[in-house]
This record gives structure tokens, C-alpha cells and sequence, in this order.
């Protein structure tokens, strides 16, 4: 089997979810199973491998023999863990991983349109249902693509970048990579630090087509829910974004709120008890030798949070 895809902070997401023989853990984002198959082999225990993207779980019907019985692969979206455990009898819990954004063989397959560097349609469905990444610039208002363009790629030309595409979509409809990528050569200038100008806007309309915001929303009280005591959550993001929701979310549900300075004690919430404790504070960062190997790497960050006793804050 060709594994081309390389789990970060292999390691360090094991030592997080505390595995144990006879445990069971959710993989939300299986992707081509590598934590699954770092947390199979580490322990006896049984994994439920969930992805929105139906080749994932094609591909991972290649590991279910090798596991006697201990990997389950199920489609859908992490943010509904619950329901999809519920339909097979679980209702507790005692790990689960998530690994955000995108996954190399996505990015790799120019079919799937995720990547700039290739020429291919404009799609970017992580489930390969639904509105494509062309349907949304392609009927969007200018307003409303400037404003993804900026909040999910954090880009400072969001405005520029949004006024080319209308103007080219007059003309016709944008419809593949390479006219997208076209339209904002056109716009904004390579940078200094060599980062091609496609990078911001390729990640947002990503971002926007999946919901994937809102599905770490989800996700995270998904987990929130299912976790019995003692239950581990183990999130790895890639983005800004992605990171800062996680860390609100963990530091809120562990009773504590950000500092308002380095002179201001903690704020602790008074009427919820603490669904999670956090078991470092700061988020873990890959080792130098790690972004060497894996370039990849260099942007990861892994968050984790022990469940307590306590209900879920939202039932």
C-alpha cells in the first residue's frame, strides 16, 4: 500500500489520547489512516475511522482485513459523530482525533480542484456533493466574495482579488483552477517571501465550500458529548483560524477565559462545571527535525483536553 500522506506529531497525538488496550476512539478525519493506523497498532484497541470524502473510505477498506475486526470506516462528517456513532450502538467514547484541512491526496489529484498548482475543474468538495468552489465565485456578489476571500484566507487584497473575478465572470464563466489562478496573477503581485498570491484565496473558497468552520464547531461539541470521563480530545489544525476556535472553545469548556493582560487573573466561569480539563495550555508545536522531514509540519497545531464528569454544556 502507498501511503502519501504524513501524519504530523505522530507521537505526540498518541501520548495525548492516552490509549488504552480495549479502548475506543473515533479518527474524525481518517484521510488515508494514518493516526488510525498509529493508534491500531499502539494498543488493542478499536477505531472508528469517519470521512466526509467518499475515496478515503475506499481506500481504507485496504486496512480493514489487517485489523481483525477493529477498524470500522464510516462516511460522513465528524461535526455529526454522535448520530453516525449512535447508528452503531456507541454512545461513549474514549478518544477522539481530529485532523484538520486538507489532506495530500486531495490536493494532489487535479480532478478535485484544491490545488493552484494544477490545472483542473474548480471544485473543492471534500464530499463531492453539493456547490462547487466555480458555483460560489461564479454567483456570489462581489461583496460577498471579498468577504471570504479576507475572514477565511486573511487576505489583504481580498477586495482587489473579488473585483477581477466579476469583471473576468462578465466575460465567462470561471470555471477551472487555471482561470482562477489567472485572475489573480492579474491582481496582486507575487510577494516577497515567494508565497504564490493564489495560496489566501485557494484556502478560503476551500474553507467556504466545505463549512469547515462550522464544522469544527460541531465537532467540537460533538466530542464534547461523546467523551466519557477521562476521554481524550486530540486536534491538530493548520490554520489560524482553525487554531484560535479550538483554543476559545477548550480554555472557555475548561472553566477559564483568556487574560485580559499577563496582570489580570484568570476569569473562571461560575455557573457551568468544566467539561474538559486541558493537559497543557498552549498549544504543541512540531520538533525542528519533524518540519525538516515534513515541511508540511511547519504550520501544525495540536491541542488536548481530558473530558470530566460534568454534562455536555449543550444538549
Amino acid at each position: 500500500m502507498s501511503f502519501g500522506h504524513i501524519s504530523v506529531m505522530t507521537q505526540e497525538v498518541l501520548s495525548g489520547l492516552k490509549l488504552r488496550d480495549g479502548g475506543t476512539y473515533i479518527d474524525g478525519t481518517f484521510g488515508q489512516g494514518g493516526y488510525t493506523r498509529a493508534m491500531l497498532d499502539a494498543a488493542t484497541t478499536r477505531v472508528f475511522g469517519i470521512d466526509r470524502d467518499p475515496a478515503a473510505i475506499t481506500f481504507g477498506t485496504k486496512l480493514i482485513s489487517k485489523y481483525d475486526g477493529r477498524l470500522t470506516l464510516l462516511q460522513g462528517c465528524f461535526g455529526d459523530m454522535v448520530s453516525i456513532m449512535a447508528d452503531e450502538g456507541i454512545s461513549r467514547v474514549d478518544g477522539v482525533m481530529l485532523d484538520l484541512g486538507v489532506s495530500s491526496p486531495q490536493i494532489d489529484d487535479p480532478k478535485r480542484g484544491f490545488s493552484f498548482r494544477y490545472d483542473g475543474p474548480l471544485d473543492m468538495r471534500m464530499e463531492c456533493e453539493g456547490p462547487t468552489a466555480a458555483d460560489f465565485i461564479n454567483h456570489a456578489s462581489e461583496e460577498e466574495i471579498a468577504d471570504v476571500i479576507f475572514q477565511y484566507g486573511e487576505e489583504r487584497y481580498s477586495r482587489r482579488i473579488a473585483r477581477g473575478i466579476v469583471e473576468a465572470r462578465k466575460i465567462k464563466p470561471i470555471l477551472s483552477t487555471s482561470q482562477l489562478v489567472q485572475v489573480i496573477h492579474a491582481n496582486v503581485r507575487r510577494a516577497k517571501d515567494g508565497i504564490d498570491p493564489a495560496t489566501r484565496t485557494f484556502m478560503a473558497l476551500r474553507i467556504q465550500v466545505n463549512d469547515e468552520l462550522g464544522e469544527l464547531d460541531r465537532g467540537l461539541m460533538g466530542a464534547e458529548k461523546i467523551l466519557g470521563p477521562g476521554g481524550r480530545l486530540a486536534v491538530v489544525a493548520f490554520h489560524s483560524l482553525e487554531d484560535r476556535k479550538i483554543k476559545s472553545f477548550l480554555h472557555e469548556h475548561s472553566g477559564i477565559t483568556a487574560k485580559g493582560s499577563r496582570h489580570m487573573p484568570e476569569i473562571i466561569y461560575p455557573n457551568l462545571t468544566p467539561s474538559f480539563n486541558l493537559t497543557k495550555r498552549g498549544a504543541i508545536k512540531p520538533g525542528a527535525d519533524e518540519v525538516i522531514l515534513n515541511p508540511r509540519a511547519r504550520s501544525a497545531r495540536l491541542r488536548v483536553a481530558e473530558r470530566t464528569d460534568a454534562p455536555a454544556w449543550l444538549n
